[in-house]
């Protein structure tokens, strides 16, 4: 089935006014997910006292979110084939909303507060798939590196602007401020999607993998819950090892569906071709340092510097409007010098930025910090959006959608793992050192650090081992659909 015709006035050859906003609608409602993930992050400290709760329940608040977002976005494949985009953004926004209202109720009730995030995780978890579904559908091959870019311009603007904005509000006002102040965001992106989005829903015929996504989320929350039980038990503990056998036996089970089913819930066959594996491993690596960073600093920031909440949000709003900045330029890049280059720059300047965190620890000071995180955005934007970008040159048309789903499972996953690990590592030091919280701080970090410069090496490691994959594989045509 082909998309709708696309009727507004555009410039033959160029992206027309009514796709634009189409992208525009879908990428507001992302932002504002982001948005309020991010800003969440800063105040985890005043939630602590305020709920009563260890670090690691209340950050659940972010990996609970992005472990829904993860599920909601396995599902993408399905629901665009099936429904059309307009109808997909409604039950999106509308979920926000009523999320969105929980959250800034004046209840002091932490399940209510995690219910409402999960809503609001849900409408991410649409329409962040449904943005790049847009993208990749109508924006012709010649701009999709640029377009990408800016979508991810977008969204990583919220997390620039996020633990900031999270700051100013928690320090002059409430935190549930955070929620009622997105409401007049979500309102215009409503009118933008009801007015602009005329895609049409793909039409394949296939049921939905009920069982898939049962395994799934059995696989993803028992990897969490080896990390969480871990961190309560202060090491490994029988919980542990039945989190670890509930985890291998789930993802075995889920690879086996997704390999034997017909209509899998995520195409893991497209894992075969050698560039899109890569892509994927070092697509997942970037989410992991980028979220669990973002998480990691301001806590670290607070408990070790002694700093307030909006201090710990300016700290990362450098990096993060760095990050913003050059995501388009680095799309242009792209799209003139191929891959090789934008991706080599990421994984060292990643690789740098970690190692100098992990060496500085101990003696951090707020200016350094935030130098380092913008070294840590610049690798991150750098290679990001690229990275998606090259895959999708190496997956026929047909399967777009499907590739879509894998790399937003992929991403969301990243960094809901990140943040459940690295919260992992700052709760075991807790546990060692009760006492001393500024040196429990820094040895969790040095801990967290230690595994980002890993994660940072093996980025490095695919990026030089996909050079020559790619120059072997047989990437189809990809046209968008007509419009």
């Amino acid at each position: 089935m082909r998309a709708k015709k696309d009727c507004s006035t555009s410039i033959p050859g160029r992206v027309s006014v009514r796709t634009n906003l189409s992208i525009a609608a879908a990428a507001v409602l992302s932002f504002t997910g982001i948005l309020t993930e991010t800003s969440l992050n800063v105040t985890f400290p005043t939630m602590v006292e305020e709920f009563g709760k260890p670090l690691s329940t209340i950050q659940l608040l972010t990996s609970g979110y992005l472990l829904m977002v993860t599920l909601v976005m396995s599902t993408s494949a399905f629901l665009l084939k099936h429904f059309d985009t307009r109808p997909l953004f409604r039950c999106a926004i509308v979920a926000s909303l009523v999320g969105t209202v929980m959250c800034a109720l004046p209840v002091e009730s932490y399940w209510l507060l995690l219910a409402g995030r999960l809503l609001q995780a849900a409408a991410t978890g649409i329409s962040t798939p449904l943005m790049l579904h847009v993208i990749l559908s109508l924006v012709p091959v010649s701009e999709r590196g640029m377009y990408v870019g800016m979508a991810n311009m977008v969204t990583s603007f919220a997390p620039a602007l996020g633990p900031t904005y999270g700051g100013l509000v928690n320090n002059y006002f409430s935190w549930r401020f955070i929620f009622v102040m997105v409401v007049p965001l979500l309102l215009v992106a409503w009118v933008l999607g009801e007015t602009n989005l005329r895609l049409s829903a793909i039409g394949f015929n296939q049921s939905f993998d009920a069982l898939g996504l049962v395994l799934l989320s059995l696989a993803l929350v028992s990897l969490a819950q080896i990390f969480d039980q871990a961190s309560a038990a202060g090491g490994f503990s029988p919980r542990v090892a039945v989190a670890m056998a509930a985890t291998v036996t789930s993802f075995g089970l889920f690879i086996w569906r997704s390999l034997a089913a017909r209509s899998p819930l995520l195409d893991l066959r497209m894992l075969k071709s050698p560039i899109v594996a890569l892509r994927g491993a070092n697509y997942f690596i970037l989410q992991f340092i980028n979220i669990g960073s973002s998480f990691l600093l301001p806590v670290f920031a607070e408990t070790f510097l002694g700093i307030n909440s909006l201090a710990a949000g300016l700290m990362l709003l450098p990096g993060s409007l760095l990050g913003a900045a050059i995501a388009p330029v680095v799309g242009r890049v792209y799209d003139r010098r191929g891959p090789t280059l934008v991706l080599t720059v990421s994984s060292i300047s990643l690789l740098i930025g970690a190692s100098a965190l992990c060496l500085t620890a101990h003696d951090a000071s707020l200016l350094l910090l935030t130098l380092l995180y913008m070294f840590l955005r610049f690798g991150f934007n750098f290679g990001y959006g690229n990275t998606m970008s090259d895959a999708s040159k190496f997956v026929p048309a047909s399967r777009r959608t499907d590739f879509n789903s894998l790399f937003n499972v992929l991403q969301q996953y990243a960094g809901s793992l990140g943040t459940t690990v690295l919260s992992a590592s700052l709760s075991l030091s807790a546990a060692r050192l009760p006492q001393d919280h500024k040196l429990a701080a820094v040895e969790g970090a040095t801990g967290a650090f230690g595994l980002l410069i890993v994660l940072a090496l093996v980025a490095l490691v695919i990026t030089v081992v996909s050079m020559k994959a790619r120059r072997t594989a047989n990437a189809p045509e990809l046209q968008p659909i007509e419009v």
